[in-house]
């Protein structure tokens, strides 16, 4: 079955690009695409695409607030978001991320990176650019809010912090399997069970988490 992907970016070269980039490949499939960010919502809503692709810095709404409005803290099934940009800039990597996206990319990330970012939001992973993450992670150990992160009530097990920290440090799931030697659906179950402890919703969230609380450091190693 194909992943049926909705574009939204209000420069028609670029969206049509990544349109043409995206139905390209085997199993992707473009099911609609919007020029402002309201108009992605309403498609998003309509339309309930496996994988949106927004850009930042569009009219009307932006790609942060319109995934807020679909992944958001509140939103009862969020969808799968990863938001694409030119510009390369801390604040909106990390309010892209909050708002609830499941991968940020850069417009000159080049296609294979486009599609592996869309194959991980689809299956549940996050894929952040690489040049970005080790800073951007860093800055989530110390965020602007001062807040604190949650705090344990029920501990994690030591198999649920190996896959904490593999699952932070990039590891897709198959890898996680693999490395752990245990079953794909067992990666499955412990993830589920970190969340509910720690209370994230997505694999970026598990990530913030895990820096905050100093089970890794600003160069991915535990």
């Amino acid at each position: 079955m194909s992943i049926r992907v909705l574009v939204a970016d209000d420069q028609d070269l670029v969206r049509t690009g990544l349109a043409m980039i995206l139905e390209a490949q085997p199993g992707i499939e473009v099911v609609g695409q919007a020029a402002d960010g309201r108009e992605a919502v309403e498609l998003a809503r309509r339309l309930r695409p496996d994988v949106c692709l927004f850009d930042i810095r569009m009219p009307g709404m932006d790609g942060i607030a319109a995934t807020r409005e679909l992944a958001g803290a509140g939103v009862d099934d969020p969808m799968a978001i990863v938001v694409i940009t030119t510009f390369d800039v801390d604040e909106y990597v990390y309010g892209a991320l909050k708002a609830g996206a499941r991968g940020f990319l850069l417009k000159d990330a080049g296609p294979d990176l486009l599609v592996q970012a869309i194959h991980a939001a689809a299956n549940g992973d996050a894929l952040i650019a690489p040049r970005i993450t080790a800073r951007l992670l860093a800055a989530f150990s110390d965020p602007p809010t001062g807040r604190m992160p949650v705090q344990l009530v029920d501990p994690l097990t030591t198999r649920e912090e190996q896959v904490l920290i593999a699952t932070a440090t990039g590891r897709t799931n198959a890898e996680i399997a693999t490395d752990l030697h245990i079953s794909l659906s067992t990666v499955k179950t412990h993830l589920t069970s970190v969340m509910g402890k720690i209370g994230a919703r997505n694999r970026v969230e598990i990530a913030i988490w895990a820096y905050e609380t100093g089970r890794i450091n600003h160069r991915g190693k535990s």
